[in-house]
């Protein structure tokens, strides 16, 4: 087996996701503990308990997903099940967790820097009035027209004919009509907080910059793939550069997974809640064995 690992993003979080974890492997209890104290509020409540709106928050979920996925390899390992990894990328956020696994940053940094991605894209969010829809069942080429013709942004290429549209809200409300009036048969509004991947992610974008030039970047350990090209990055100036451009470019998530399985990726694990990722994967090519490990229960015996 050549295994890839693959990380949730944003979205893909739900109330009560890694409680089973916590409990069933000190491994990942520890990791839950350290975050509380990195910190300084309480993840694992807000990650257990809920509330939903609370978790739903950009700020909050960010980094309680970003704990989760570690959550699930820490209890890999400590149960001696986590092959030799050769490669993984991460959906949006999910690229900082997987940037950790591959020994980028420790876990304190890895968490630090998404924490401050996380409040600098709530900050965004609140200051700006930003949509997202999502375009199903179309091609590329006519969704980059519709987004040139309104001046919005393809925010993610997530599978064949899943693209997510992204931009000032009035402006992808008129998308979404004219859409909808030209045939496009399903054309859906989502309900988020702000135009992730787009221009209106300049403000965080440019914060993001000058925070991660304060913080040390390793070569990574194995292959990791970028959101905003597709292709692999390994030098820790090309890694940063690539994380701060990723605030405000599309999620080439597609690309990401084609590449992947073209260098040589024979089975994909989903660490992370939900099942999205092996949706997106089942979406693109049938053929991809992908397993999804959330909780305690989905852990190889």
């Amino acid at each position: 087996m050549s295994l890839a690992l693959i990380f949730a993003g944003q979205g893909a979080q739900k109330v009560g996701m890694g409680k089973s974890l916590y409990d069933g492997s000190a491994a990942a209890r520890a990791l839950y503990d350290e975050a509380n104290t990195v910190l300084g509020w309480d993840l694992k409540q807000i990650s257990f308990e809920g509330p939903e709106l609370e978790l739903t928050q950009t700020k909050a979920c960010q980094s309680a997903l970003f704990v989760h996925g570690l959550a699930v390899i820490a209890a890999l390992r400590e149960r001696n099940k986590l092959p030799e990894v050769k490669f993984a990328m991460g959906l949006s956020l999910g690229e900082v967790t997987a940037l950790t696994v591959a020994g980028v940053f420790d876990f304190a940094t890895g968490l630090k820097v998404v924490a401050e991605r996380g409040r600098l894209m709530q900050l965004a969010c609140e200051k700006t009035v930003g949509g997202m829809a999502a375009v199903i069942g179309e091609e590329r080429a006519a969704v980059a027209e519709l987004c040139r013709e309104f001046d919005i942004e393809a925010a993610n290429f997530n599978a064949p004919g899943q693209i997510i549209i992204s931009g000032d809200k009035a402006r992808v409300e008129a998308a979404v009509a004219a859409a909808k009036a030209r045939g496009m048969k399903k054309v859906v509004p989502l309900n988020v907080a702000g135009a992730y991947h787009s221009r209106l992610m300049e403000p965080a974008r440019a914060e993001f910059a000058a925070y991660l030039a304060t913080v040390s970047f390793n070569r990574p350990r194995f292959t990791v793939f970028s959101n905003t090209t597709g292709q692999v990055v390994t030098e820790p100036a090309q890694i940063r550069e690539a994380l701060v451009r990723q605030v405000v470019s599309s999620v080439l998530w597609e690309d990401c997974m084609r590449n992947c399985a073209a260098a040589g990726a024979t089975e994909f694990w989903e660490c992370g809640p939900g099942g999205v990722l092996a949706g997106l994967a089942r979406r693109t090519e049938k053929s991809w064995v992908v397993k999804s490990l959330a909780e305690f229960n989905d852990l190889p015996a």
